[in-house]
């Protein structure tokens, strides 16, 4: 049922993208205003049914470990994740010189405090065993003593809207970022038979490879896989823009390699982890990675010899 929906959603997602820039925004503003309001009702709606009250939830720190709470802050990384959508959305942003900073700025208060309520508003309804027990349908079960059924439902359609929001909004990014390596020759690109710009090719890959993860992987591996996918494409950025671009753009070494640092100290408990408890998601970030590297070298190696042969 869930695989069903997941493959549904980005369908959708897919035929909404092909519709144009002005639907995906008049779209995107609907279901983002539903989506804030939504899990704002929720969460307090919650926070008042509880009353405000978190013993259910509280642990002895002996039973905490710092190599679990470095972890869960890989996850908490990727939950902030939609603000690069702003920065590769860059290119359909009026004013991007002033629009994107402020739209990453607002975007995080916004989850900054949206995030805080659930959280609190989920302490309050669940034990942490019931937390742990519910895995990706802890928002749905904390619901459940607080509004009844209703509320079981109230909370599965919120999560519809909210990931066919995200997931448009990340689509509409992907693709166009992809359109713009390939205009730069950086990815390898085939048209396949298909016809229209490189960007709806692009949104054509970007919408197959999810179905296929959607397919083969359930939610919490996803997550885990784009956790260790990101923190790595971080690193790499970073050290890139510390290496070769951050006199160019005035970038503060000191912040560069301490965001290396904290990746590669997340990035390690996070594997540390997962090599515990998932050793299936360490299998898979590993192919991935490979192919990608692997593929990468050979089409750039490729892409100069072309170059030097041609002058």
């Amino acid at each position: 049922m869930v695989t069903a929906l997941g493959v549904g959603v980005l369908v959708f997602a897919f035929l909404i993208n092909i519709t144009g820039n002005r639907m995906i925004g008049l779209f995107s503003l609907l279901m983002a205003l539903l989506k804030i309001g939504g899990i704002l009702v929720f969460a307090l709606g919650g926070l008042w049914i509880a009353d405000f009250n978190f013993e259910v939830t509280q642990t002895a720190v002996e039973e905490t470990s710092v190599i679990g709470f470095l972890a869960a802050m890989a996850l908490a990384i990727l939950a902030y994740k939609g603000f690069t959508t702003i920065t590769n959305s860059g290119s359909e942003i009026v004013d991007p010189h002033r629009n994107v900073g402020r739209a990453i700025i607002i975007s995080i208060a916004i989850c900054v405090v949206i995030y805080i309520l659930v959280a609190l508003a989920v302490a309050g309804n669940l034990s942490l065993p019931e937390i742990i027990a519910a895995k990706d349908f802890a928002l749905a079960e904390a619901a459940r003593p607080a509004l009844g059924d209703y509320g079981l439902w109230f909370t599965v359609g919120l999560a519809v809207v909210a990931t066919t929001s995200g997931v448009i909004a990340s689509i509409f990014a992907v693709s166009r970022m992809l359109a713009m390596l390939t205009d730069m020759k950086l990815v390898p690109h085939s048209h396949f038979g298909m016809k229209g710009s490189i960007q709806k090719h692009a949104l054509v890959y970007t919408v197959a490879i999810a179905i296929f993860l959607t397919l083969f992987f359930d939610l919490s591996r996803i997550a885990s896989l784009g956790a260790i996918f990101y923190l790595l494409m971080d690193i790499a950025v970073h050290w890139g823009v510390l290496r070769y671009l951050r006199k160019e753009i005035n970038a503060s070494p000191f912040v560069l390699i301490m965001a290396i640092v904290f990746d590669v100290v997340v990035l390690g408990a996070f594997l540390m982890v997962k090599a515990q408890t998932d050793m299936t998601v360490i299998y898979a970030a590993f192919i991935g990675i490979t192919l990608v590297f692997v593929g990468e070298r050979f089409f750039l190696q490729r892409q100069i010899k072309e170059k030097n042969h041609g002058t």
